[in-house]
């Protein structure tokens, strides 16, 4: 760690923060490293670092989980899934609270270990749920393609994959935006590339940098922007994590989405319904696909919580703003979405809670 830059970019970005600059970052491992280091504590208060959508478990839809306990009720099947998705709460229960009643769910850390769990178990229909953004969407497709290949007919995907270009679009064009610049997240442009997020600045005239997840990466992304914002005639774009990131992205993982999903219509948790935002199963595929071989009927409710998670995820608030948060809505009792997973804006801030956020 170079501390001598390290202090040089602090002490400069400090100096061209004359006034109020509003930075949003939309992954979550960028909200982890910027409480985990304290960050916002070094910086002049003028400058708001600010949590987006970034967290998948976060915007994952009541209805998704409502689906999955119903598939759970009614069928005779397992419910495999990532840990963070255990206590997200559809509008009345969490998977945890149907597996401490004894019904079959598992976790697992990788989704191609379930070929090997349904190759092995023929007679158990196993449901897999595989959330994410297009960080996860080429291990899912590949683990869907590898299924299909080898002809199992027990091995089911309920899906709920979203795409980051759409939700910054729909933010960009809210009326109460005041987002003056983004970090861009560098997992998702790993795979789709630098080029995927151009459109900020070319659309919308505000700058972005893609960064990596060093101290150095965020505070030299964070240098950048705030010079971009303070200087009123240049806005610009900067891939600084060209050690990981190419402009083109990687053309295996994309090729592998393009085979297996196609682009849909979906609903984000706390934002409602975003155009062209969801990656879905295509037909080819479709035996696979849980939706088209277990019938549940979901009546759409409404989810009403006292929570700020959805001004949150927008960037219209940082979790200190919330109402309940640190009274009554904690990690251990989590009101939303956001407080839930290891990645939400809420419960890095809970963690950290002695760190400035300049609220």
């Amino acid at each position: 760690m170079n501390k001598e830059l390290i202090q040089h970019l602090i002490k400069e970005i400090n100096i061209m923060a004359s006034k109020e600059i509003k930075i949003m970052e939309v992954c979550g491992t960028h909200t982890q490293i910027i409480s985990k280091l304290g960050i916002r504590s070094v910086l002049s208060p003028n400058i708001k670092l600010l949590s987006g959508p970034g967290c998948p478990v976060c915007v994952t839809d009541e209805k998704y989980i409502d689906t999955a306990i119903e598939m759970l009720s009614k069928y005779d099947v397992v419910i495999a899934t990532f840990g963070d998705l255990l206590r997200l709460k559809g509008t009345k229960n969490c998977l945890l609270d149907e597996k401490s009643k004894g019904k079959n769910v598992i976790i697992v850390y990788s989704p191609m270990d379930l070929i090997k769990m349904a190759e092995d178990n023929k007679k158990r229909k196993i449901i897999f749920l595989g959330v994410g953004f297009e960080t996860t969407a080429p291990i899912i497709a590949l683990t869907i393609r590898a299924a299909f290949e080898k002809e199992l007919n027990n091995l089911f995907f309920l899906t709920s994959i979203k795409l980051m270009s759409p939700i910054l679009h729909y933010i960009l064009k809210q009326p109460e935006s005041q987002i003056q610049g983004f970090i861009c997240p560098g997992h998702v442009a790993s795979i789709k590339g630098s080029n995927y997020f151009k459109f900020i600045v070319e659309d919308y005239n505000i700058p972005a940098a893609v960064c990596g997840f060093e101290a150095l990466d965020i505070l030299g992304g964070v240098h950048y922007l705030v010079k971009q914002i303070s200087n009123n005639k240049n806005r610009g774009f900067k891939n600084m994590y060209k050690r990981c990131v190419k402009p083109e992205g990687n053309p295996t993982a994309n090729q592998l989405i393009e085979e297996v999903f196609q682009v849909s219509h979906g609903e984000w948790r706390g934002i409602g319904q975003v155009e062209n935002s969801f990656l879905i199963i295509k037909k080819k595929y479709e035996n696979l696909d849980a939706e088209k071989n277990f019938e549940v009927n979901i009546e759409r409710q409404s989810y009403i919580t006292k929570c700020a998670c959805s001004d949150i995820l927008l960037g219209n608030k940082t979790p200190r703003e919330c109402q309940l948060f640190d009274r009554i809505c904690n990690p251990l009792s989590p009101y939303g979405p956001c407080m839930v997973s290891t990645e939400g804006a809420c419960a890095i801030a809970y963690q950290y809670r002695e760190e400035v956020y300049n609220v």
